[in-house]
């Protein structure tokens, strides 16, 4: 019955899933000259800029796995081509659906009613209107690239979705690996993309 329950759960949750992924990068750029990158540190950092310290270490922990995947090699600052970062945000949306119902029918109406009632077998029936107004959050992730010589951003991707609780440590960390490797896919970006 748990099993059973499970897979309704993920059923449900994928059918109203609204991932969306997107990257913009500047295609002058040569990607493939890039070997080493290091995070973005600056004085001052505090502690809002980033999601708390599990949720922190568990998006870096995935940014530095698909990097390393992709060839890169993490390195100080000061001798690295690439600084990475990441940001996240929280924007609550408003989803309103109105419909009408239609019910009943009066088959006395049919033949025997007012005018508008003549000929119409099912007779005038009962309508209603409602109106359904939900509030959701959507939850971005976005990564940032920046070429350290030149101080600019050269890549950008990110990912938004309807914020789910996670129930484990484990589902977290599922669900942070899953995000940030769709949205490093398009790094470095392919020639023509």
């Amino acid at each position: 019955m748990k099993k059973l329950f499970l897979a309704v759960m993920v059923l449900a949750l994928s059918a109203c899933s609204s991932v969306k992924t997107s990257w913009d990068y500047n295609p002058d750029v040569n990607f493939s000259q890039f070997k080493t990158y290091a995070w973005v540190t600056s004085p001052g950092d505090d502690s809002q800029y980033h999601l708390d310290g599990l949720m922190d270490e568990r998006v870096r922990t995935a940014i530095n796995n698909e990097l390393a995947a992709k060839g890169l090699t993490s390195t100080p600052q000061a001798n690295a081509q690439l600084l990475v970062n990441y940001l996240t945000k929280v924007d609550t949306k408003v989803d309103v659906d109105t419909f009408t119902n239609y019910y009943g029918y009066n088959p006395y109406y049919s033949y025997y009613g007012p005018n508008w009632g003549w000929g119409n077998p099912w007779g005038p029936g009962t309508a209603s209107t409602q109106t359904q107004v939900r509030e959701y959050d959507v939850g971005t992730l976005i990564v940032d690239i920046i070429d350290q010589a030149s101080g600019k951003l050269i890549w950008r991707g990110s990912l938004s979705n309807i914020i789910r609780d996670k129930d484990t440590p484990e589902q977290r960390t599922q669900f942070i690996n899953e995000a940030v490797a769709q949205i490093l896919a398009n790094f470095p970006p392919k020639v023509g993309s």
